[in-house]
């Protein structure tokens, strides 16, 4: 018998997509965070559009919008949501040094956005990766993470 608290197993042991249909639509709001750590020289070629990629924060945004769009495709039992807004924003952070990547995800539905903040906020991460290893062969991606989420039956939750 499957433990009764595993959501995404029937009572046969399963795996199954959960059912939301009975929840009411409410608005839902997920905040996440990602650091991107580079050297500062590498930050600076980012900075003055010297990549040889191109625009790498514009990209990076870009991707994190498109891949928030597209979360239930890529994380197994997932809810596809109608996404009211996707924000990825980028700043430069010379103590890091590096670039610290927000993402909000919004919607009005039955299930939250946490899972789409992440997403953009990761791939986000992974393109600027992507654009500048040319540059630096050593950046690292740091604290993926949410750092707020408003709205459903868990209510708010604060993380930073």
């Amino acid at each position: 018998m499957p433990d009764p608290k595993l959501t995404h197993l029937d009572q046969d042991g399963q795996v199954r997509m959960v059912d939301v249909s009975g929840k009411p639509d409410t608005e839902r709001t997920a905040i996440a965070k990602a650091e991107i750590h580079m050297l500062p020289t590498t930050l600076k070629l980012i900075r003055d559009g010297l990549i040889k990629k191109g625009d790498v924060l514009t990209i990076a945004q870009i991707a994190g919008i498109s891949a928030a769009k597209r979360t239930s495709e890529l994380i197994p039992l997932c809810h596809p949501l109608p996404l009211t807004n996707v924000k990825v924003e980028l700043s430069l952070d010379e103590k890091l040094p590096g670039i610290v990547v927000i993402g909000t995800a919004k919607t009005i539905g039955k299930t939250g956005v946490e899972m789409e903040a992440l997403t953009a906020v990761s791939v986000a991460a992974l393109t600027i990766y992507d654009m500048a290893k040319s540059a630096e062969k050593t950046i690292r991606i740091h604290n993926i993470r949410l750092i707020e989420k408003h709205g459903g039956q868990s209510g708010d939750v604060i993380n930073e």
